[in-house]
């Protein structure tokens, strides 16, 4: 094998082990107190009319830009 070939096969095996992570986190995040508010927070936008609905979830977007952004900052780092 090659070193390209070696490349795409460890980011393969990296973005497999991220999509069974995140299978196993919305398996569980039903169970955790704190997930269950999420897309339902204050800052959350509803507008519910008589034959339209518009959702646009502002507050959770920003929680989970910022939580993305801290893990990815470590990750750098290293």
């Amino acid at each position: 094998m090659s070193g390209h070939e070696q490349s795409i096969g460890r980011l393969l095996v990296v973005l497999g082990l991220l999509v069974a992570a995140a299978g196993v986190f919305f398996m569980f995040a039903g169970k955790l107190p704190f997930l269950r508010h999420l897309g339902r927070l204050p800052g959350d936008i509803l507008v519910k009319k008589k034959d339209f609905t518009f959702y646009f979830p502002l507050a959770t977007s920003l929680i989970i830009s910022i939580i993305l952004t801290l893990i990815l900052l470590l990750f750098r780092r290293r």
